[in-house]
């Protein structure tokens, strides 16, 4: 009698649902760790998404008990070798960067760990719902790596200081603490979490798709500008939204004390 070969479970889930895309990093007895195919996989699923005009907003959420411990460090140390660490790290930050470069805005459902590349995955989402049991660490330091690549993003949305903490201590915040220094928005109890999200998805759903992605694209470049450029960008492309027909509709709308029109197509 022949055998039966079991198929592999794919490494990232996809769901679509009125005009939200769910994606589940599905490695749980791995805690999610971030393995070359799991990267490969959320690369190839966010270049699909930034296609995809039906999508209105992205949930990342994570299968089992931890939203994500970070690389897959089992795997790393079976190629020992820099030049294999520097491509590595190198797809990782593509990916990273895709998120903030995707139109539609990403919300990070966050339960249990979010650890080193983990935690650079939940400071790289737009926004962070989490439950009032999840932690967070950027804890390479303590094995003698220091979490470099997690700290672009962890620097990026944690005053300066309290990154610097996170890094150089390795310690872990609980998720009041983390909400409280913006690495997160929101905490609620694990019962709350999917009705939380579901909610947040929805309303973020509900608003002008050109508003969302003029406001994400320009949110993220006028942070690196200096202040006066900063401002002359910015003038420009609210000139240019104000010219979208979904902008005349709601502007309209206001004017005339009346409920603006569904945003949705």
């Amino acid at each position: 009698m022949s055998q039966t070969v079991a198929t592999p479970a794919p490494v990232l889930l996809r769901a679509n649902k009125a005009g939200v895309a769910t994606l589940t990093l599905n490695r749980p007895a791995q805690f999610n760790a971030l393995s070359e195919a799991l990267i490969d996989a959320l690369q190839g699923a966010l270049d699909d998404i930034a296609r995809d005009e039906e999508v209105r907003v992205v949930v990342l959420r994570a299968a089992g008990r931890a939203f994500c411990a970070g690389h897959d460090l089992k795997q790393m140390r079976e190629t020992p070798e820099q030049a294999y660490y520097n491509e590595l790290f190198a797809c990782c930050g593509r990916m990273m960067q895709s998120i903030l470069r995707l139109p539609q805005p990403v919300i990070a459902r966050v339960q249990g760990v979010a650890t080193a590349a983990g935690c650079q995955l939940v400071a790289t989402c737009d926004l962070a719902v989490a439950t009032s049991d999840a932690r967070f660490a950027t804890s390479g330091i303590n094995l003698g790596l220091f979490c470099s690549t997690p700290a672009v993003a962890v620097s990026r949305v944690m005053p300066r200081k309290h990154a610097a903490e996170l890094l150089l201590r390795g310690n872990f915040l609980d998720a009041a603490r983390a909400c409280e220094l913006g690495l997160i928005n929101q905490v609620v109890p694990a019962e709350e979490l999917d009705a939380a999200v579901g909610a947040l998805a929805q309303e973020l759903a509900q608003k002008s798709p050109v508003a969302l992605r003029t406001g994400k694209q320009m949110f993220y470049r006028q942070l690196g500008l200096p202040l006066e450029e900063a401002y002359d960008y910015a003038a420009e492309v609210m000139a240019q939204n104000m010219m979208a027909e979904d902008a005349t509709r709601g502007i309209d709308a206001f004017l005339d004390k009346r409920s603006p029109s569904s945003h949705r197509r």
